[in-house]
């Protein structure tokens, strides 16, 4: 089983659906709000380079935000 992370916003569009694809393909994920939470936040750039949400790791493994995550799914390589 993948372990998934995805550090998110609760205003943010891309995230509600990269958990809806999440969740639609039956996956457990932990989800890290980094709305309220300035070093999560600079956690979350050191990790992925990258200042947006969301940001997506499985197995440790950057994989980029929501685009990313639905072309893996849409090529059978997520779940």
């Amino acid at each position: 089983m993948q372990y998934i992370e995805i550090y998110s916003t609760q205003q943010c569009p891309f995230c509600v659906r990269a958990k809806a694809l999440l969740n639609a393909k039956g996956l457990e994920y932990r989800e890290i709000d980094v709305s309220a939470d300035h070093q999560i936040m600079q956690h979350m750039v050191k990790r992925s380079g990258l200042r947006t949400v969301p940001q997506i790791f499985i197995d440790g493994e950057s994989v980029g935000g929501y685009e990313q995550l639905s072309r893996l799914a849409s090529s059978g390589e997520l779940g």
